[in-house]
């Protein structure tokens, strides 16, 4: 199993790793090419996000309609 593929501890809800650190990162050195290329960045780590997101959801509903006992 990779690295990547493994369960990653939950943060406090206070600390989203990465995420916490870039918000509160001063912005003021970067140029405007450094800034738009951060935001295409941002961007396609939302969409990955994003995507991982649905497919854990999807993930959820196909083990909770299997597991959870059927009501009549």
């Amino acid at each position: 199993m990779d690295e990547d593929d493994r369960p990653r501890r939950r943060s406090p809800e206070s600390n989203l790793g990465a995420a916490s650190l870039l918000a509160s990162e001063s912005l003021e050195r970067y140029s405007l090419d450094e800034l738009d290329a951060r935001v295409l960045l941002l961007e396609d780590e939302i969409t990955r996000v994003r995507a991982h997101k649905q497919k854990s959801a999807a993930h959820m509903l196909a083990a909770d309609s299997l597991f959870k006992p059927k009501t009549t």
